[in-house]
């Protein structure tokens, strides 16, 4: 069994190949090459949790677990709020094959997924993209967004401005360009072509009256009940796609809330990601219309990417 850091992975696997394999990823998901159940969410005291998100690879032979404890509390403490493990095995015999740190895995397949959707539904000539939040997954998705749409201008907004600004230094050196720090959550949804949300709020950070039409949201930090970045007019005026549709009506504050409140039924859901890239629905069809993904995160996409950064550190260490 190999043991594979946050750095390693970190080594092993770029954007670039990242976004392919969710498409991948996504497709033999709708298409039932693998499987997945929900996962189970588990209650810590103070706000803090633990996930267990197990998977099935059927073509590709391996099933997997990711266990990821999400501690909103550390960040007063100085550590990351999302720490664990995916353990991988062979679906042949049952061997177990790897245990990768799930930081670098989470954050890689979040922005991917987050790219292929905005390939899909963000418009062509989008020029302006803002981030909701300042941390480790809004650094990924820079990286992962600017491999499918040529962005002129960088926006971003976050609670703690300090962390907005260190941000901001570090991805203006990194890809060269002009990044911006919003005084408001409104100044920079008003003028953002791309709005990425990368939170851990309780409360509604971008409200429908906000923004523009033609825009693309994003929508990633609200991936438990606990948390929310929506407020219901935005989810009612958008085109609503998700990556999977019961996992959105499981936990999705985001959608759940207008649900309940008799703003749109579960129909609202246009589409499941999977179902665009295979042809079968469609992804944007006009720059006027507000587009939103509701990324939940799935399990097959941890045993995927761990998948493919066991197999090239396997190649590795054959080679030497």
């Amino acid at each position: 069994m190999i043991v594979i850091s946050k750095e390693e992975a970190k080594e092993l696997m770029t954007a670039s190949e990242t976004i392919e394999l969710m498409k991948e990823t996504l497709m033999d998901f709708n298409l039932g090459k693998s499987e997945m159940s929900l996962r189970m969410n588990n209650q810590l005291s103070d706000g803090n949790f633990y996930l267990l998100m197990p998977a099935y690879l059927k073509e590709k032979q391996y099933f997997g677990v990711k266990l990821i404890s999400i501690f909103p509390t550390n960040h007063g403490k100085g550590l990351p709020s999302h720490q664990g493990v995916v353990l991988l095995f062979s679906a042949e015999d049952g061997q177990e094959k790897a245990v990768v740190d799930c930081v670098e895995v989470t954050a890689l397949r979040t922005a991917a997924v987050s790219a292929v959707a905005t390939d899909l539904l963000s418009r062509k000539d989008a020029k302006v993209m803002g981030f909701m939040g300042a941390g480790v997954q809004a650094r990924h998705h820079v990286e992962a967004l600017l491999e499918v749409r040529d962005i002129e201008e960088i926006l971003v907004w976050d609670l703690y401005e300090k962390s907005a600004n260190n941000f901001a230094e570090e991805m203006s050196e990194k890809h060269n360009m002009k990044v911006t720090v919003c005084k408001t959550q409104e100044e920079l949804v008003g003028s953002s072509d791309i709005i990425t949300t990368v939170s851990l709020a309780k409360e509604p950070i971008l409200k429908g009256e906000w923004v523009k039409p033609g825009t693309h949201i994003n929508a990633i930090g609200a991936s438990a009940k606990a948390y929310r970045e929506m407020d219901s007019l935005v989810v009612q005026k958008s085109k609503f796609y998700v990556d999977k549709r019961e996992s959105c009506l499981g936990e999705s504050s985001d959608f759940l809330v207008p649900l309940s409140e008799g703003l749109i039924t579960e129909d609202h859901i246009y589409a499941e990601l999977g179902d665009v890239l295979l042809g079968k629905t469609n992804g944007r069809e006009s720059d006027d219309e507000i587009t939103m993904f509701e990324g939940m995160g799935l399990a097959v996409e941890d045993i995927a990417t761990a998948s493919f950064i066991y197999e090239k550190k396997l190649k590795q260490m054959e080679s030497k």
